[in-house]
């Protein structure tokens, strides 16, 4: 359902995960329409610098020294394989990369608040209630962010057009599984979310009850625009 909302300024800050240049440059880990994705993370960047928003980075770069988890999976020579911390790849695509004095989280799991994440405790001691948030893969990372933040009693704010997957089917059904256990948040697009950003109010589709969203493959992409 959509109702009104309005976020009032210091009230929010932005988080972008993993917007790294394997997701536009390795054949095995391509986003699907990534460059419109990329545009829409720029344009709530721009939103949350321009009305002094902290903007928080995230970057997913495993080193497998030392790291405690046997089922990862792993290429022939013991490399991580994916975003392994020898990979170039692991950069930040230049067209979100971090502002002056932002904040880049590194981590070696999906959730930007997974263990060590010293995040839940940055945004606690800015007093922001409010975390919009956007990133890659929506059911993966993006997912398990946002599950931790619903956790920590942080209300989200998803962006569900500056995110993405490795197909649209896996995005959509993704932003879908997410709306039905947003509790306290809003999935909006990103020139509602700027809105929002800027002080003003917007309608914005926000959770009612337990699993509202029952969809089917016939209906899915519907109520994913209806969002």
């Amino acid at each position: 359902m959509k109702k009104p909302l309005r976020i009032g300024r210091g009230q929010i800050g932005a988080l972008f995960i993993d917007f790294q240049e394997e997701h536009r440059q390795d054949a095995r880990y391509l986003v699907e329409h990534y460059g419109a994705v990329l545009a829409n993370a720029g344009r709530l960047q721009a939103a949350a610098r321009r009305n002094a928003a902290p903007v928080y980075h995230c970057a997913y770069v495993v080193d497998m020294a030392g790291f405690s988890a046997p089922l990862h999976p792993v290429q022939p020579d013991g490399r991580s394989a994916f975003s392994d911390k020898n990979d170039p790849l692991t950069a930040l695509c230049h067209e979100v990369a971090p502002g002056p004095n932002e904040r880049l989280l590194v981590k070696n799991q999906a959730s930007a608040f997974g263990a060590g994440s010293a995040l839940g405790a940055q945004l606690k001691a800015a007093g922001m209630p409010w975390l919009a948030v956007c990133g890659v893969w929506t059911e993966a990372c993006v997912a398990a962010s946002v599950h931790d933040a619903i956790r920590l009693g942080l209300r989200v704010l998803l962006v569900k057009d500056a995110c993405g997957s490795g197909s649209g089917a896996m995005h959509q059904t993704g932003i879908l599984n997410l709306a039905n256990r947003l509790y306290g948040g809003a999935v909006v697009d990103t020139g509602a979310a700027c809105r929002l950003l800027d002080g003003q109010t917007v309608d914005a589709w926000q959770v009612q009850g337990a699993v509202p969203l029952r969809y089917t493959w016939a209906d899915a992409a519907e109520l994913y625009r209806a969002l």
